[in-house]
């Protein structure tokens, strides 16, 4: 018998994930990564990686990578499913990285009752302060992938977080995490991780107030996402 509970995480690839990774695996034996992707599957919903960089980030972490393609309007339902699946798998509990928005936590919650699991946020109600200090002590490194006018601009894409930047968050009103979308990064490397993964910044590219950076990985991906089950109607329109 197991002594801890088995779960997944949900894994965005950048900090908070890694965090509420880290904060886990005292308490849970954290077996799955599950990533939601456009529906063409070229780029991740939260943070617009590639495929190979979810996969990396999962093989260096020991994590089984789950992956599932939807439109922005059946995003609910695809994420759904795609709980569901972790259930063969003998995986009661998810991770979530959510620390502030009750609404985050609620759509979570209410995600893993539909697919008959249990919701688990341990970065709930915490400093973001105290967050961000502690992850740049763990000596993992993320980057910046995204970030959003009028509090940063091109410039701060694909540079390493550091406590440098702390001063210019707070003089500019952002979120020491970012938590209000002022910035996204992607982790690379991390005391958890079995080594690190060398990237290359590729062309950026603007979409309304919100700047992107296309991090390229220098080497194939050790090993593949594995997408779960879906149906005709993930290529609605609405995406």
């Amino acid at each position: 018998m197991r002594s801890r509970p088995r779960a997944a995480i949900s894994w965005s690839g950048g900090k908070d994930s890694l965090a509420a990774l880290t904060a886990a695996r005292a308490t849970f034996d954290v077996v799955a990564s599950v990533t939601m992707f456009d529906t063409e599957g070229a780029r991740s919903r939260s943070h617009g990686l590639r495929p190979e960089i979810v996969a990396s980030q999962a093989s260096r972490l020991g994590l089984r990578p789950i992956a599932a393609r939807c439109g922005w309007s059946t995003y609910n339902a695809a994420f759904t499913r795609a709980l569901r699946s972790l259930r063969g798998l003998d995986i009661t509990h998810a991770i979530f990285g959510d620390i502030l928005f009750p609404e985050h936590r609620a759509w979570a919650e209410a995600r893993c009752a539909e697919a008959g699991l249990t919701a688990v946020e341990p970065l709930w109600g915490s400093s973001t302060d105290v967050l961000l200090d502690n992850f740049l002590a763990s000596g993992a490194t993320a980057l910046l992938v995204t970030v959003r006018k009028p509090f940063l601009d091109e410039r701060w894409l694909g540079r390493p977080l550091d406590a440098s930047m702390k001063p210019l968050f707070a003089e500019r009103g952002i979120d020491p995490c970012g938590e209000r979308g002022e910035y996204h990064t992607a982790v690379v490397n991390g005391p958890s991780f079995a080594g690190p993964i060398e990237v290359d910044t590729g062309a950026s590219v603007v979409r309304g107030d919100c700047l992107a950076v296309d991090l390229v990985p220098r080497e194939a991906a050790p090993v593949a996402l594995e997408w779960a089950p879906d149906d005709s109607h993930e290529h609605a329109a609405g995406d």
